[in-house]
């Protein structure tokens, strides 16, 4: 279902309700293309909009390109075209200088960043999935701004066909984010490519990805642009799965977020579940189980109240799996319970199980999770 009509623009904005928010802001807004040089004062009002967000109780993750852009200069690699290692290079010289740049300009709001480097890998494997999510809701909890850049001094498929798009709906599906915003140098979704077919139509909303958006999709970008409305329909499609509505809107206005709070222009992309269910409907839907945890029956009624699954209410454990895995939570008397993604090995799950939470960093020697599942990694009554 699309919505070509200003009928959404007429409404309140979906942003207005956003709890926990990605922003995605594309090199061509942030970067001067013959110069090399950052847009200080565009960064400077994006960041006070993205302050005066935090200030309102909102969780904001950035999501960043640019650091090719902003590196090549320096390095005199201006005027042609880079080989993979070169971008590498360049992303290195560049990468600095953009954390710098957001760390001034949030720091005038007494807002503290955290740079996080990561690839779409990081967000496909289990292990590292789980770390960096961990690393992400820390830094939210204590009221820091993550800033998040693909690693393009390691990645290599990613930097040459610019992912950040999907990076960015890969982080809002981890973090269970309710809205994912695409700043861009384009304002949204057209039936056709409005540049060569003046029948284009805007579409203001979009409800499901049919085969019809896939194909109104078109690239358009710059010379330091790589993203285009290809990359950016596969992130609203990611998005929708896991409940995250997705924003398409123009970036080049002073104070973007702004703009689109108060219903400016844009194409909205709507899911039809929450971010939550929608994440546990991912886990419920997994593969064959790795294990099986055997519960009591204080567990069980924990867990159908919500609560995370404990060490304590373990009492048995099968088969071989690693942090991250899907295990399956039987009852004792072997009704299935659900499924989740347990945050030890099974060999750690079976020298903590019956036991207090505060007693794991005695038997393990370290301090790792006080819970075996979290109530947010866990579908229960599949």
């Amino acid at each position: 279902m699309i919505d070509t009509s200003h009928t959404r623009h007429l409404m309140s904005s979906p942003l207005g309700s956003a709890r926990r928010l990605v922003v995605k802001i594309g090199s061509s807004l942030l970067v001067d293309e013959a110069s090399g040089d950052l847009h200080q004062a565009w960064l400077d009002a994006v960041c006070d909009d993205i302050a005066d967000l935090h200030r309102g109780g909102l969780d904001v993750i950035i999501v960043t390109s640019g650091a090719i852009a902003i590196g090549r200069i320096p390095l005199g690699m201006r005027d042609r075209k880079l080989r993979l290692e070169e971008k590498q290079a360049a992303a290195a010289t560049g990468q600095m200088r953009l954390t710098q740049a957001y760390h001034s300009s949030l720091d005038r709001h007494g807002i503290t960043v955290g740079q996080v480097l990561v690839t779409v890998d990081d967000t496909e494997d289990r292990r590292r999935y789980l770390n960096a999510r961990n690393t992400l809701d820390t830094l939210l909890k204590l009221r820091a701004i993550p800033v998040i850049n693909e690693n393009d001094t390691v990645a290599t498929a990613e930097i040459r066909f610019g992912d950040n798009d999907r990076l960015a709906a890969r982080v809002a599906q981890m973090i269970s984010a309710d809205t994912l915003v695409l700043l861009s140098d384009i304002d949204g979704l057209y039936t056709a490519d409005p540049r060569i077919d003046p029948k284009a139509t805007f579409v203001s909303e979009v409800r499901e990805v049919t085969p019809e958006i896939e194909a109104m999709a078109g690239i358009a970008g710059s010379s330091h642009g790589s993203g285009g409305m290809v990359t950016k329909v596969i992130a609203a499609k990611i998005c929708m799965v896991a409940g995250c509505r997705m924003a398409i809107a123009p970036g080049r206005p002073m104070r973007p977020l702004s703009a689109l709070r108060q219903t400016g222009r844009c194409t909205w992309f709507i899911p039809m579940s929450e971010p939550r269910a929608a994440r546990k409907q991912w886990i419920a839907a997994s593969v064959q189980p790795a294990g099986t945890l055997i519960v009591d029956s204080g567990a069980v009624t924990a867990l159908l109240s919500g609560k995370s699954l404990l060490p304590a209410g373990v009492v048995e454990v099968t088969g071989r799996f690693d942090r991250g895995d899907t295990v399956e939570v039987l009852g004792p008397d072997g009704r299935v319970i659900g499924r989740g993604l347990s945050a030890y090995p099974d060999g750690d799950v079976r020298l903590i199980m019956g036991h207090r939470s505060e007693e794991i960093e005695a038997i393990l020697g370290f301090r790792g999770r006080s819970e075996v599942i979290h109530r947010d990694d866990l579908a229960v009554g599949i």
